[in-house]
């Protein structure tokens, strides 16, 4: 690593972390000025494509998946963070699955599966966009499926 006060190439690192985005954080000597600074390294993955219905591809942005989850989740008792959460270990699992694309239907199913377990109000608005609810019956049979296991978010 290059020093950033003399450019130097030599610098040594001192301390490492890993910080909760998955990063790095290195603090950093330099071996000629004796000046220290920090670096952040963050693992570098390749993009993710996301086939939609209409099987065209688009970049994968976990925003989209956000604002999903927040649209299911107004006026119920989730925090951002919470969302925040849902939405990190949506991208995780997403990555472990190490394809270059991914099918929009596995994701909607990975965020129901998340929502199913924190909110069933949230998952049921959820379920009734991302699998296009035409009639009161479809909410009517997801209700049931989830009522024997209704659980209460505390």
């Amino acid at each position: 690593m290059m020093c950033p006060f003399c450019n130097a190439l030599d610098t040594k690192v001192i301390d490492s972390r890993r910080n909760e985005d998955f990063s790095i954080r290195r603090r950093r000597e330099c071996e000629k000025c004796k000046k220290r600074f920090t670096t952040y390294e963050k693992i570098e993955t390749s993009p993710i494509l996301v086939v939609k219905k209409d099987t065209t591809r688009e970049p994968f942005d976990k925003e989209k998946i956000r604002k999903g989850i927040l649209n299911s989740c107004i006026k119920r008792p989730i925090s951002s963070k919470m969302i925040d959460k849902i939405v990190d270990e949506v991208e995780k699992e997403i990555q472990i699955k190490d394809s270059s694309e991914i099918p929009s239907i596995e994701i909607g199913e990975i965020v129901l599966k998340k929502l199913k377990k924190i909110d069933d109000v949230a998952y049921i608005r959820f379920a009734s966009v991302y699998r296009e609810f035409k009639e009161v019956e479809n909410f009517n049979t997801e209700v049931a499926k989830i009522k024997p296991h209704s659980k209460k978010l505390k």
